[in-house]
């Protein structure tokens, strides 16, 4: 058995360090590969990841972005892959304790080669839990996460598991046949936000659950990833780095659900953009 895990990285040496170390220090780490997918950092990672024996470092562009990063991973590792092997999808600006690793495979055995997601932590939060996992309701095309249902009492002290409708690339362990039978990312498609979402609701029709595990956690800075900033309209609806990307939303909306509700996907985008934008003039009135 072993877990591959992949790190698609652009620059942030000091995170990629704290992650490498973290997987260092996990309770089986002779059966870590780590695969780092640097996508053009113009830092010094290129030199600090030639320097990591026990680190497979792939070097990009600068344009592969997340999904295109953790395809190239996905290439690297799935013919080397066993039936008892693993994929780990984790972001660098993450750091967890010793026995992670081993709480996801675990809880996947236990629960008949689940795919298991992470809880987020994050720094200066009280309570420090800040993410579970997404909920979707595809024909309203909504998006929340499942931090949203909690009561102020389940945060601080949560179920063990949660059923989630996709799973997050910030710490998510796949059994490595899932890609062989179903397929990889769709770099073309999503290059970057909601290609995670994907690839696990893709595995989910299949029978596969999709769990989130409370006890295995991953700890973030304060700000991260799809947090919101102030940006430009433009950039907020159709720059790639966004995860209001337009075209990102609907290429999401039209591989997921029915066929009647891919279909229909742009459709109903369209309509509650529209809704939503009445709802926000008329409450500016």
């Amino acid at each position: 058995m072993r877990v591959n895990v992949l790190i698609p990285v652009f620059n942030r040496l000091e995170h990629t360090r704290k992650v490498i170390a973290a997987l260092r220090a996990q309770t089986v780490v002779d059966n870590i590969r780590i695969v780092i997918i640097d996508d053009g950092s113009t830092d010094e990672t290129a030199e600090f990841l030639a320097a990591q024996p026990d680190v497979t470092s792939i070097r990009g562009d600068g344009n592969l972005w997340w999904g295109g990063a953790i395809e190239v991973g996905l290439k690297r590792v799935l013919p080397d892959c066993g039936s008892e092997d693993y994929i780990l999808f984790i972001n660098n600006d993450t750091w967890f304790g010793p026995t992670y690793v081993e709480t996801l495979i675990r809880c996947s055995r236990e629960n008949r080669d689940a795919i298991i997601g992470s809880v987020v932590h994050e720094e200066e939060s009280d309570p420090s839990l800040t993410g579970v996992g997404p909920r979707l309701n595809i024909n309203r095309i909504a998006v929340w996460d499942i931090l949203a249902e909690l009561s102020e009492e389940e945060r601080r002290n949560p179920k063990p598991l949660y059923k989630a409708d996709a799973l997050s690339g910030r710490g998510t362990l796949f059994p490595a046949e899932l890609f062989k039978r179903h397929g990889t990312m769709r770099p073309r498609l999503l290059p970057h936000y909601m290609a995670d979402y994907e690839i696990s609701m893709r595995f989910a029709r299949t029978g596969v659950q999709l769990l989130v595990s409370s006890e295995a956690i991953v700890y973030s800075p304060p700000v991260y990833g799809a947090h919101a900033s102030n940006t430009s309209s433009w950039k907020k609806h159709f720059g790639r780095r966004s995860p209001h990307n337009l075209f990102q939303r609907a290429a999401f909306f039209s591989l997921i659900g029915t066929p009647l509700q891919r279909l229909t996907a742009p459709l109903r985008m369209a309509a509650f953009m529209i809704i939503r934008t009445a709802h926000a003039l008329r409450a500016k009135k």
